[in-house]
């Protein structure tokens, strides 16, 4: 299950793939302890820490945009790691745009729609990847995000998105939803400069246990 925390053993699990349950969750690696921060993302990281420590929600939604590689999953990832540690009584969700359709594609097929709302609608942080993949012709898709999402904001529950692009440049994607995407803040990820680029290399040969010369 994409649920972490407070999932029920006996959740109805809706994944047309077991196997892929074993690769779900949050990856624990991801901290913010271990993200190299540097001027072109310390607005997105300063941005998911505060979302992350506060007590009530930060910015509803966050929305986080850069290129491939940039650190956007480590940021997300790190916000449901650190509320975790802090309310382990809660129930963060991570999954991204690709297995919420297959798994709303299955539960159409075998009528469970009840357990994909009722897992996805009851989460205290709800926290997508790669949102642009809902664009283009996936009306079911789109339809069913965006009752998700007013859903949780209307409970006043956390919603977090990454993308690769910035919401007016997402295409084929219904108005409503690039709106919605636009209503809290958005914070980019710009590419690294040189010296900060020396500084993320340092810090994976430091986790690895690598000598590297200067």
């Amino acid at each position: 299950s994409e649920q972490r925390a407070t999932t029920p053993k006996d959740s109805p699990a809706i994944s047309p793939n077991a196997s892929d349950d074993l690769l779900a969750g949050l990856d624990p690696r991801y901290t913010f302890a271990n993200f190299v921060v540097g001027k072109p993302n310390e607005l997105a990281f300063a941005v998911a820490r505060r979302t992350a420590e506060s007590e009530k929600v930060a910015f509803n939604p966050l929305f986080l945009y850069g290129g491939v590689g940039l650190g956007k999953t480590h940021l997300l990832q790190a916000v449901g790691n650190y509320f975790l540690k802090q309310h382990p009584k809660c129930v963060v969700t991570y999954i991204t745009s690709e297995r919420f359709m297959n798994e709303l594609i299955y539960c159409i097929r075998h009528s469970k729609m009840w357990n994909f709302r009722q897992k996805y609608r009851q989460c205290d942080i709800f926290m997508m990847d790669d949102i642009q993949f809902i664009s283009g012709n996936k009306a079911a898709t789109q339809e069913e995000f965006f009752h998700t999402f007013n859903s949780l904001y209307e409970n006043k529950k956390q919603i977090i998105m990454t993308s690769d692009l910035f919401p007016q440049e997402i295409p084929d994607i219904e108005e409503r939803l690039r709106n919605r995407f636009q209503w809290g803040l958005i914070a980019d990820i710009q590419p690294p400069d040189t010296e900060h680029r020396v500084a993320i290399l340092k810090s994976k040969a430091k986790q690895l246990n690598v000598d590297l010369s200067q």
